[in-house]
């Protein structure tokens, strides 16, 4: 019931749903491009939409009263971006202490232009021997979707290659606010 009312309401707002789910139960989705407070709400119709449970990690500050209770019992994880706090080790061990897991993550890390992305999504994945799915919104198109699945072969710069083929052309709310799907050069 509630896949189809939220197949219904994406129609409505004149989304097309590109479905192209992954064979496999674990895995890290990418979100992107994120540059809107309409990606979550569009993002979980979509995750309804399709039938899949998820775990997202989200700002810290969202979780707070009754509507940080509502967005945990939706599969949010509050993420203090300002600590180093072990994510990479505590996703791996949620990755290996379930049978299925699918974790969101917005490597853009904000709705704001950045130069670069962070890279969590990339060492989660590689630590927990799962695939990367990648996810989108592409506002222009108005089309959500999945689409290529890839393990980390280890060689990050390579596997970006593959992530900058998939998301040219797909355009955010705020293209403005899209920056160039790049990692932090190594010192």
């Amino acid at each position: 019931m509630l896949a189809a009312l939220s197949k219904f309401i994406l129609r409505i707002l004149g989304w097309t749903l590109e479905i192209n789910l992954p064979p496999h139960k674990k895995y890290v989705l990418v979100g992107a491009p994120h540059t809107s407070n309409w990606d979550l709400p569009l993002g979980l119709l979509y995750m309804s939409a399709v039938g899949l449970r998820f775990c997202w990690a989200g700002k810290h500050t969202i979780f707070k009263g009754p509507v940080g209770t509502i967005l945990r019992a939706m599969g949010g994880i509050p993420v203090d971006r300002s600590i180093r706090s072990g994510l990479i080790e505590r996703m791996s061990e949620f990755f290996g202490s379930r049978e299925t897991m699918i974790l969101v993550i917005t490597p853009e890390g904000t709705r704001s232009k950045v130069p670069y992305w962070k890279t969590g999504f990339y060492y989660i994945a590689l630590r927990s021997k799962v695939p990367i799915t990648l996810g989108y919104l592409d506002y222009k198109e108005k089309k959500l979707g999945m689409g290529h699945s890839f393990f980390p072969s280890g060689d990050i710069e390579k596997d970006m290659r593959i992530v900058r083929a998939f998301y040219k052309g797909k355009t955010g709310r705020h293209p403005e606010q899209q920056g160039e799907i790049a990692i932090r050069p190594k010192k």
